[in-house]
């Protein structure tokens, strides 16, 4: 997933993040919080579910600037005003409903803050099209006007997934879609490279 860094690159152009207190919302495994913590002052992870959560808190043990929390984003484990830079990449923060959880943006960020969310962006690129067979209800121009109405900004970002081999592509398309789908997918898409279109959101606070 992004191999080229595209993400990173994107949000390090808005608001780096050298020196800061970073949460990581959703954080999962806690596969971005080594990055975050080679540069950050400190690191935060939270994630609700037990077995992803003591994975994340085994990837860090050794770096002495994280901290993972087992929590939901509508009840962040954090003070008020301490976070400098949020992050959540396919986290709980996909559009309407979502208001308890930026609710708690506003509560823990400090002035000048920025917060970070990633989401597909299902108007292009060759996932784009696999997401919309997907959930052919999804709507993403009201996706946009809930952001844009919640103050966040959108940056359009191109990335890839880029596999080792069919039998890697063909278990993440298990994992991402139904078993029909998935396979469907798989027989029509030649390779081990695919381009995936996001948006990232972001707010300074």
């Amino acid at each position: 997933m992004d191999p080229d860094g595209v993400i990173e690159s994107a949000m390090r152009g808005i608001r780096a993040w050298d020196g800061a207190h970073v949460l990581d919302i959703g954080c999962g495994t806690g596969f971005h919080l080594p990055g975050f913590a080679a540069r950050a002052a400190r690191v935060t992870g939270v994630e609700p579910h037990r077995g992803l959560a003591a994975a994340a808190r085994a990837r860090t043990r050794e770096l002495g600037n994280v901290t993972v929390h087992q929590g939901v984003a509508q009840r962040l484990p954090v003070p008020d005003a301490s976070v400098e830079v949020a992050h959540a990449r396919w986290a709980y923060f996909f559009g309407p409903g979502c208001e308890p959880g930026l609710a708690e943006l506003r509560r823990v960020l400090r002035r000048g803050g920025v917060a970070f969310v990633i989401d597909n962006d299902a108007t292009r690129s060759t996932f784009g099209g696999w997401f919309r067979r997907f959930l052919p209800q999804y709507d993403p121009d009201a996706v946009e006007r809930f952001w844009a109405a919640h103050g966040f900004r959108r940056e359009p970002l191109t990335m890839r997934w880029l596999f080792r081999s069919r039998a890697d592509f063909e278990a993440v398309l298990r994992i991402e879609f139904p078993a029909a789908l998935a396979a469907e997918i798989g027989a029509g898409h030649a390779g081990l490279e695919v381009d995936y279109a996001v948006n990232l959101w972001w707010r300074e606070y």
